[in-house]
């Protein structure tokens, strides 16, 4: 089985992001990635400049180039020599799917009941749609299981499809619920293909092969999300895999420094450095004696805003997880962008 790669993360810290750089960072010397959507919000294709997933598979990427790749993703050998033969590692693809639940029950009910054209009757009559909205817990068995599915799926040589799957999974809050749909179809259905596809999910999601990432940001709120959302994975059996603290900002200050910069004459070293930058004069009163406040107001908020990053950097470190940290791209994630975040995954272990 190929493994799965779970990701969620508080709203706002930038779980979409990271599952897409995921899906980059482990598709490199000839493996494929399969990532999959499963809240209907379009965000990988946003991410990757491409069109509307449609509900198949489609290859949207290749993986970064490693060492001895070419920086396209095209294998690099010396001329007249097979490159597969000649030692160089392979750029991999990176594949996507936007699950529909809608969609998903439609295969199910032909995989199971042979329906085929009837259930594109009730999908006309609306039945589908209700059926999804009225049992929440079947809708989160067709949404995983699709995924899960594609873990296990082999080629005609027996080979995976898919070396991994990495699923862009709802955010903290709901991911034990959205995960656990063994509990959630229990009242549902006892017997049948229905419970039987629970278990089948369950299997896939409980295994060592499935690892659940949080994203988080080094603030409170999602701080304190994520740890109540690795207690409660833990708590039903579901593999917690990292976490990965998402936007970092470099510390250019702390406290001792701006210490120094508060101590007694410093004021004048300031301003005399300020006026030898050209920022007018260092006298009394001068431009350059009148930056000093501003710019020491904003020393002392970096400094501040450093020390609480620490402490729940401290919060996040008592978890005892693996962490991995993702810096803040000031000009925001384009494309250029991704494959730069899928870099700095891999520099920093498997994950």
């Amino acid at each position: 089985m190929s493994r799965l790669h779970v990701v969620s993360g508080k709203g706002g810290t930038g779980k979409t992001t990271v599952a897409a750089a995921l899906a980059l960072a482990l598709a490199t010397e000839g493996r494929r990635t399969l990532l999959v959507e499963v809240e209907g919000r379009q965000g990988i294709a946003q991410l990757f400049e491409t069109e509307a997933l449609p509900y198949e598979e489609r290859k949207i990427a290749v993986g970064p180039a490693s060492e001895g790749a070419s920086p396209w993703g095209a294998p690099r050998a010396e001329p007249g020599k097979d490159p597969l033969r000649s030692g160089v590692r392979r750029a991999g693809e990176v594949h996507a799917l936007a699950i529909d639940a809608e969609r998903a029950l439609l295969d199910y009910l032909q995989m199971f009941y042979k329906l085929g054209s009837a259930g594109r009757a009730l999908k006309k009559l609306g039945a589908i749609d209700f059926a999804t909205t009225i049992a929440p817990g079947l809708r989160d068995v067709l949404l995983t299981g699709k995924a899960c599915e594609a873990v296990r799926r082999k080629d005609k040589n027996g080979r995976f499809v898919y070396d991994a799957v990495v699923m862009d999974a709802p955010p903290t809050g709901r991911i034990t619920r959205f995960l656990n749909v063994n509990d959630e179809v229990a009242g549902l259905a006892k017997i049948g293909p229905i419970h039987n596809q629970a278990q089948a999910v369950m299997r896939v999601l409980k295994s060592p092969e499935t690892a659940v990432h949080l994203v988080t940001l080094l603030e409170e709120m999602p701080v304190q999300e994520t740890a109540d959302g690795v207690a409660e994975l833990r708590a039903a059996g579901i593999p917690v895999g990292g976490v990965v603290i998402n936007m970092t900002r470099p510390a250019l200050l702390d406290n001792g420094d701006l210490d120094a910069l508060t101590a007694r004459g410093a004021r004048t070293g300031v301003a005399k450095a300020l006026s030898q930058a050209g920022l007018g004069g260092a006298r009394r009163g001068g431009l350059a004696d009148r930056l000093i406040d501003p710019l020491l107001e904003q020393a002392r908020e970096h400094a501040q805003r450093v020390e609480l990053e620490r402490a729940e950097h401290a919060e996040l470190t008592a978890i005892g997880l693996p962490t991995y940290e993702l810096e803040l791209l000031p000009e925001g994630v384009d494309l250029a962008g991704l494959y730069r975040l899928a870099r700095d995954l891999r520099k920093q272990g498997p994950i």
